[in-house]
């Protein structure tokens, strides 16, 4: 019994640590292209709802920053424009 509660617990470590590192590194993302894309022309709530919305396209493994993989995604970038409200 003490192992099946042991073995759960650790699970759950795991799973809930790899949950706070990802939101960690979603940050990183969304913050460098609200930077990339600060004199654009935008207000600041819709460049953060544009990177939000490019972010939660892009693939949990990408690579490559928001900021170059909008230029490989052109569809995607002109759906996030659309919902952030970019003029």
């Amino acid at each position: 019994m003490k192992l099946n509660i042991s073995a759960t617990c650790l699970l759950l470590s795991m799973l809930f640590s790899g949950a706070a590192f990802a939101d960690a590194d979603d940050r990183k993302w969304i913050s460098q292209c609200i930077k990339d894309n600060k004199g654009e022309g935008a207000t600041a709530e819709v460049v953060r709802k544009y990177c939000v919305c490019m972010n939660d396209k892009m693939d949990e493994n990408e690579t490559r920053s928001i900021s170059v993989w909008e230029k490989a995604n052109p569809k995607a970038m002109h759906d996030c424009e659309k919902q952030a409200g970019w003029k």
